[in-house]
């Protein structure tokens, strides 16, 4: 009886594992398009794209909640091997990375919103563009590496997000050293909260690559911690 019993909660165990990692990859998804939208609503001027990222952001935080609850039962019922563990333990931490990433596009969703009525496009915008290319680029990396259980991709990544950082280090002081502004401040006071979204943005996504490598190898040394934000 206590075989059986084992290999029923083995597969039952490798099932909701299964299922786990397509709601994280479907969480993703989302989280790129909501990404995408803001892009376009802050480069494009596309009123239209923030005003889809509410709802989208709704389904992310049904996704966060649900994928942790999931973890959790998971890690509470049976008693997984090793790499299983370090699955469940990187997935509760991916769903928050994911989250964040996707609290970040909606707040420059919001900030393309504030700058709409401004009619001048700052001359900053091209280069956060690009900054914006780059943690997008990363984001999709990172999704693909937890797609093939790809343990090497974290120190490509990582290339991205030092040039990601150094951009940000460029354009902070650009709209920094900025005399004589004619008009109102205000602009350059959201692009300044826009670069520091995008390279927390970058820093998530860095974690997510090398959160992979932890379910693969167990090494989690190289994982990028900033902070919780």
């Amino acid at each position: 009886m206590t075989i059986s019993y084992s290999l029923n909660e083995s597969k039952q165990f490798k099932h909701r594992s299964r299922r786990l990692e397509q709601d994280l990859l479907l969480m993703g998804a989302l989280v790129e398009q909501s990404f995408r939208l803001a892009h376009s609503s802050l480069f494009q001027r596309e009123i239209g794209a923030a005003e889809q990222i509410p709802q989208i952001d709704r389904k992310i935080d049904r996704f966060y909640h649900q994928i942790e609850i999931e973890c959790a039962e998971l890690m509470a019922i049976v008693s997984p091997a090793a790499q299983d563990l370090r699955r469940l333990s990187a997935f509760m931490q991916m769903v928050r990375d994911l989250e964040r990433i996707g609290d970040y596009a909606k707040d420059i969703s919001e900030i393309s919103l504030k700058l709409f009525p401004y009619p001048v496009a700052h001359p900053c915008l091209p280069a956060i563009e690009q900054m914006s290319h780059h943690a997008r680029a990363m984001l999709e990396a990172s999704l693909a590496a937890l797609s093939n259980l790809d343990g090497t991709a974290g120190p490509t990544v990582h290339k991205l997000d030092d040039v990601v950082d150094r951009a940000y280090d460029e354009i902070y002081q650009t709209l920094a050293s900025q005399r004589n502004l004619q008009g109102s401040v205000e602009p350059t006071i959201l692009l300044a909260l826009t670069i520091r979204h995008l390279e927390r943005m970058a820093d998530h996504a860095t974690n997510i690559a090398y959160r992979v490598t932890f379910i693969v190898t167990g090494s989690r040394k190289l994982v990028k911690d900033k902070g919780n934000g």
